[in-house]
């Protein structure tokens, strides 16, 4: 009799540490940084879109498809994890897009240096299974491929684009009926997404810090001149940057491509106070240490930048 109890409870603790669950997630490390001297580049994320067939019905409703929010949600959360962003949130940007490409916008009127529109484009899942004679393997798998485009804002032009693939999976085996029982896992769709999105997200940082942080002058009055961006993207009082004009453009005749040439610096800003009550409306109060004279009737034409 008591060679039975143990032999019921050998099988009992062997099903219990049958179900096995294997996720390949990859994360980009989080590291400590000072966050007084980052410099927060202003991105948005125009749209996050479902291009597979998958949970497609008779009542699918393109704008509210949970997918594509839960893609653009994991991007989002990774991006401003980084500490280098504001992440903002357009209702219009479909159309603004359109326009920066045609050269109609600038990144005043998108608020956004970059911005990225990304979509799903595989997506699957599947189960595998094994029967033996005392014992059953369930594997469940779910795949999904990921495609992000950056956009320069004040150029209209794509400066990264690629496509990552992640998988997820979660697997259960029984033992002579006895172990670890499990349906569909909906979670495993979140962490393949988050594998693919996770290994585009060092790219897109680092296309995005590439070049210098800059703004622009909103007002350029006597008794007051005022840059955009403030406290929310690190601003602080004390700080110079350099004015420089923007660079003639020129058409490269084999591509027919705009290529901006290098602008000339012609003095400095310093920040003496910032205000403003959110990253869309902050602004700072500036000095200005010039070696030829701004053109205030032309603010369209000069950049404030850090120096590196």
């Amino acid at each position: 009799m008591n060679k039975l109890v143990l032999t019921v409870l050998m099988l009992m603790l062997a099903g219990s540490l049958s179900a096995q669950r294997k996720t390949v997630v990859v994360e980009t490390p989080t590291q400590m940084q000072d966050e007084s001297m980052t410099l927060k580049r202003k991105v948005a994320i125009g749209r996050f879109s479902n291009e597979t067939q998958y949970a497609k019905g008779i009542f699918y409703d393109k704008e509210n498809d949970p997918m594509g929010k839960q893609a653009l949600d994991i991007l989002s959360a990774k991006l401003a994890a980084s500490g280098k962003f504001l992440l903002l949130e357009r209702s219009d940007l479909a159309s603004l897009l359109e326009e920066a490409q045609k050269g109609e916008a600038s990144a005043a009127t998108l608020g956004a240096d970059y911005m990225i529109i990304g979509s799903i484009t595989e997506f699957g899942r599947k189960n595998t299974g094994k029967n033996r004679v005392f014992s059953s393997e369930k594997t469940q798998t779910v795949e999904a491929a990921v495609s992000v485009r950056l956009v320069d804002v004040s150029t209209g032009l794509i400066i990264y684009s690629d496509e990552a693939k992640g998988s997820a999976e979660l697997t259960t085996r029984t033992t002579m009926g006895v172990g670890g029982q499990a349906s569909y896992d909906a979670t495993l769709s979140d962490k393949a997404i988050s594998e693919a999105i996770g290994q585009l997200v060092e790219n897109i940082i680092n296309k995005c810090t590439d070049s210098p942080w800059k703004t622009y002058f909103l007002s350029y009055e006597p008794d007051a001149i005022l840059i955009a961006g403030g406290k929310s993207q690190g601003l602080k009082e004390g700080m110079t940057f350099s004015i420089m004009t923007k660079g003639k453009k020129v058409k490269n005749p084999q591509t027919g491509i705009l290529i901006t040439l290098p602008g000339k610096a012609v003095g400095q800003a310093t920040v003496l106070s910032t205000g403003g009550d959110t990253p869309e409306t902050e602004y700072s109060f500036v000095e200005v240490n010039t070696t030829e004279k701004i053109d205030s009737s032309n603010m369209a034409n000069y950049v404030i930048e850090a120096t590196k």
